[in-house]
């Protein structure tokens, strides 16, 4: 049985806080300029391009591509042949300090949610675990969630008789209220199924997919590709400034859930979309 080091999660989380607040993903870039030659909407073409040079500039002068670096998201695959001596979430805590702290970043924690008294190393974050059976392995993904998107989520516990036509509404709905507020374009994650917390944390799971993959499930899959569609016809576009490119993306997925009940969570990025991973 493979013993963990922790010691190792504490820098790899530090590393991984850092290279996702200055380095943007390759499929998200290619994506922004894919639709930077397609958008139709010249103010958006500019939009585009600067987000385009804000990102370069980042990646060559080892900068945030955003002043807003976040409330670090962490989620942990811990195979069930590891062995773990210690405290795995303060060591991953230490790693987020260690790095907001090395790559000068912004802290934006609070200790409590009234008092409003900032942490000064932007802990705690939020850590969600899941144990992989028969893995000797830990995969460690870290999402820094910006308050602008995330502000916008929304969920709603639907009646199952609402269908697909009420979860398509309500996913462009929320688009059309976000408006600018996210920093379009974005990459919208739904979650359906599941119960009232479990379809949230699936609609930020969704966020974690490569921007061109599907869902391998046919009716997620085609819900996907027709609420881009939807979306991108809304002309909120690129800042909320108009044009096609409101979304690069949209994610879906579900989950089993009670015949009573369909619950649904949309959770958005912002451009940079960040998240970057490491397996130990």
């Amino acid at each position: 049985m493979k013993v963990l080091d922790l010691d190792l999660v504490t820098n790899e989380v530090a590393r991984l806080c850092i290279e996702a607040n200055y380095f943007i993903g390759s499929d998200v870039l290619n994506k922004i300029k894919e639709c930077q030659k397609t958008e139709t909407s010249e103010l958006g073409k500019v939009i585009l391009s600067q987000i385009i040079e804000n990102d370069e500039i980042a990646a060559k002068d080892n900068v945030p591509m955003c002043q807003d670096t976040g409330l670090v998201v962490v989620f942990l695959e811990i195979g069930t042949e590891v062995k773990i001596n210690g405290d795995i979430y303060s060591a991953v805590n230490a790693g987020v300090a260690k790095g907001y702290k090395d790559g000068y970043l912004r802290k934006s924690v609070i200790r409590h949610p009234l008092d409003r008294v900032n942490t000064q190393d932007n802990t705690p974050a939020v850590i969600h675990t899941k144990l992989v059976p028969g893995s000797d392995k830990v995969k460690i993904i870290v999402a820094p969630k910006g308050g602008g998107s995330e502000n916008m989520s929304t969920l709603k516990m639907f009646k199952p008789a609402d269908g697909v036509e009420g979860i398509k509404k309500f996913v462009v709905d929320s688009i059309k209220n976000a408006g600018g507020n996210p920093c379009p374009p974005i990459v919208v994650g739904v979650g359906i199924g599941g119960n009232f917390e479990r379809c949230a944390e699936l609609a930020k799971e969704a966020l974690l997919r490569e921007i061109e993959d599907v869902n391998p499930d046919p009716i997620a899959a085609a819900l996907e590709a027709e609420l881009l569609k939807l979306i991108n016809d809304t002309n909120v576009g690129p800042q909320g400034l108009g044009g096609k490119t409101t979304a690069l993306a949209v994610k879906v997925e579900t989950q089993a859930c009670h015949f009573a009940s369909l619950p649904v969570a949309v959770n958005l990025n912002c451009h940079a979309a960040r998240h970057k991973e490491v397996t130990l």
